[in-house]
């Protein structure tokens, strides 16, 4: 991730119901945090509501623990004609601050929707000033 998107999307601190038998959090609640701030980095690019249709790849690196607090960062990495692929970061930082752990990383693709929920242009396509859209 470059470094002008180190600003986390997200910041929240899992609770005790995010706790799975292990001790730890569950990956499903980590997974719907990325997917959350996923959809934030890519509604932004396409200036509109988008939807989440794959998980190209995702890594549990560290697990997280109750008291971490968790900071996501997403990134727009590539632009297709309809669809998008958001690198997202997470990591823990625990121990007071003192130390800040990756945790997991993913590759989510999103798609920009229309107002009927149908995958519509990220970049709309050009205007010229007299009418209808230059195709």
């Amino acid at each position: 991730m470059s470094e002008t998107s180190r600003n986390p999307l997200l910041r929240v601190v899992p609770g005790p119901t995010d706790i799975n038998a292990n001790g730890h959090i569950f990956g499903g609640w980590v997974l719907s945090q990325m997917d959350l701030a996923g959809g934030i980095a890519a509604s932004q690019r396409s200036r509109g509501p988008v939807a989440t249709v794959a998980i190209e790849r995702m890594e549990f690196i560290a697990p997280i623990n109750i008291r971490d607090l968790i900071s996501v960062y997403a990134e727009v990495e590539r632009v297709g004609r309809t669809s998008m692929g958001v690198r997202i970061e997470v990591t823990a930082t625990r121990d007071r601050g003192a130390t800040e752990v990756k945790v997991t990383e993913g590759l989510f693709t999103f798609v920009a929707l229309d107002e009927q929920h149908r995958p519509r242009p990220v970049d709309p396509p050009a205007t010229n000033q007299e009418g209808p859209p230059i195709r």
